[in-house]
């Protein structure tokens, strides 16, 4: 069973989501029809939330594409367009079709300066 989004609306294509973990804010672009595309390491699994530790130990990540509801699992999140303010937004399919191009390739990674936050 799907579990229902915990913010007002259904997020749009293109919408920066943050996902409140224990201890930090793990960031997905949602891409439609319930799916999201999110940098995390291979040892993770997408509802891994508190075992998120083991991103401590690795330089390497992945680029997925999972079901909102599976990587939030139980934490709270919420639509955060926060640069919308700042910059003009690009377009949406432009948006989609690069996350959508990257799925299943390795990132650089390391928790404090190239993490999902700063690939977002």
């Amino acid at each position: 069973m799907e579990k229902t989004f915990l913010i007002p609306r259904e997020p749009k294509r293109g919408d920066l989501i943050e996902i409140f973990r224990f201890g930090y804010q793990h960031w997905v672009i949602y891409v439609g029809h319930g799916y999201v595309i999110h940098l995390a390491p291979p040892s993770e699994y997408a509802e891994a939330g508190f075992s998120s530790v083991m991103s401590l130990q690795t330089d390497r990540a992945l680029v997925k594409k999972d079901r909102l509801w599976v990587v939030a699992g139980n934490d709270r999140y919420r639509v955060n367009n926060k640069y919308d303010r700042t910059y003009s937004p690009q377009p949406v399919t432009k948006i989609v079709l690069e996350a959508e191009s990257l799925v299943g390739q390795m990132m650089p990674y390391n928790v404090a300066s190239k993490n999902c936050h700063r690939c977002v």
